[in-house]
């Protein structure tokens, strides 16, 4: 009998099929890449990957649950290097135009995969909306510090650059955005 798989190399394992997973999901769709393709690209066996995740639906839900820890972390690291409520705010459009920049920017995952299998996986709807509605809540509590009642527009103009600049490649809609909100939070 097999020696029982250490919890530190199901942790590794786990994370390596997490990697493949986003990593081809977020380039190709979920629809275009086979679950042998993510097996290959993780180096697990199926039997192994259908251990940690019972279905491709599985899979890919914890692929955002993981995508959205790091991805909000990542915002709010750098937004909360800054302190003046203001430019806090501002910098959510800093951050934005880095990540656009990046090479592989295919826009927002969550509204990809949305746009994919929100008709057919409300696992995958509720997904995307404890996303957005985390992010709304990020932006929410770096708005109301700047006492300006501004909320849903900065949330709007932060989503539309992101969708904007996903369909044209350009990472200039944050710029854009940026300018916008610098106008909204001017007003008293």
């Amino acid at each position: 009998m097999p020696a029982p798989i250490a919890e530190e190399q199901n942790r590794l394992d786990r994370e390596a099929l997490l990697d493949a997973a986003e990593k081809h999901f977020y380039e190709r769709g979920i629809q275009a890449v086979g679950m042998d393709e993510v097996r290959a690209a993780s180096g697990l066996p199926l039997k192994r990957i259908y251990r940690f995740f019972a279905s491709k639906e599985d899979l890919v839900v914890a692929m955002l649950e993981r995508r959205d820890r790091r991805w909000r972390g990542d915002l709010a690291a750098h937004v909360e290097q800054v302190r003046d409520p203001r430019e806090r705010v501002l910098a959510i459009f800093d951050w934005l135009a880095e990540w656009f920049a990046q090479p592989g920017f295919r826009g927002c995952a969550w509204i990809n995969i949305h746009g994919e299998l929100g008709s057919s996986s409300e696992a995958v709807v509720a997904e995307v909306r404890s996303h957005k509605e985390a992010f709304h809540d990020q932006i929410a509590i770096w708005v109301h510090a700047t006492g300006v009642p501004v909320v849903e527009p900065v949330f709007l103009l932060a989503e539309g650059a992101i969708v904007t600049a996903g369909i044209s490649g350009d990472p200039a809609p944050a710029r854009h955005a940026r300018a916008a909100v610098a106008t909204l939070l001017k007003t008293p």
